[in-house]
């Protein structure tokens, strides 16, 4: 079971610079967060997907596929039903379905963005990606270690609850409730686990004297070339035209 994002491919998006995609992702966050027009948001959703299969990265969003769709039906029936209105439907609001479909559009866009960056861009990548744009590294350090955790904690948690099956544990039978139960007993010894690689990350960390000297090297050489400027050039170019034609719209 591979829990990593990071799809390793030689695609156009993987040979961007990390910092190219570090702030194509925030300017899709931008766009998302900025405007509530439909026309605007399902244009950025789409270009947002046909890059991410340039980045080969559909395999990776197929995975959270059932997540987007939660997301998506919760936004438009929880909108629906809080928002008030004169157009209803027994309990239902027509402009609140409309209003949840734009927030669905909105939190979808970002969760894609963002696995679309993590599935193009490896974590040592990130993190001098970071250090490029000026943050310190030990802030760089903790980002990128906490990106790398997160997987292994995932990771660490199947395989307990995959020993304790080969040894009778029964975590499919029962209402919802009861199953729930079940996986309690399961938290301790992965908290214990995880408590225990990480003091060993430490140590190990402790041992190369990481923090001993402000002056590092790095094995990753990272340059912005033709294409990231171009990639840019032309993002920036269609975030002002998005606020150029939501300003004429209004």
């Amino acid at each position: 079971m591979d829990m990593f994002l990071y799809i390793d491919k030689e695609t156009p998006v993987h040979r961007l610079d990390p910092r190219t995609k570090l702030l194509l992702m925030l300017l899709s966050f931008v766009l998302a967060l900025s405007f509530r027009n439909f026309a605007i948001l399902s244009s950025v959703l789409v270009g947002v997907l046909l890059y991410g299969a340039a980045g080969g990265a559909l395999s990776n969003l197929r995975r959270i596929r059932v997540v987007l769709l939660m997301i998506a039906l919760f936004s438009m029936g929880i909108w629906s039903v809080a928002t008030p209105s004169d157009s209803r439907f027994l309990i239902f609001s027509l402009d609140g379905l409309l209003y949840g479909v734009m927030v669905a559009i909105k939190t979808d866009l970002m969760i894609i963005s963002g696995m679309i960056f993590l599935s193009t861009t490896k974590i040592e990548e990130i993190a001098g990606g970071l250090v490029k744009l000026k943050l310190p590294y030990r802030g760089a350090f903790a980002f990128s270690t906490a990106i790398r955790l997160v997987p292994m904690i995932v990771a660490t948690s199947y395989t307990i609850i995959q020993a304790q099956k080969s040894r009778g544990l029964d975590l499919d039978s029962g209402s919802m409730l009861q199953r729930a139960r079940k996986y309690v007993p399961l938290v301790i010894p992965t908290l214990v686990s995880v408590i225990r690689g990480t003091n060993v990350f430490s140590m190990a960390l402790e041992s190369k004297g990481f923090g001993y000297s402000d002056t590092r090297t790095n094995l990753l050489e990272l340059r912005m070339k033709r294409n990231d400027w171009l990639t840019l050039g032309v993002a920036l170019l269609v975030v002002a035209a998005a606020f150029f034609f939501n300003m004429d719209s209004v």
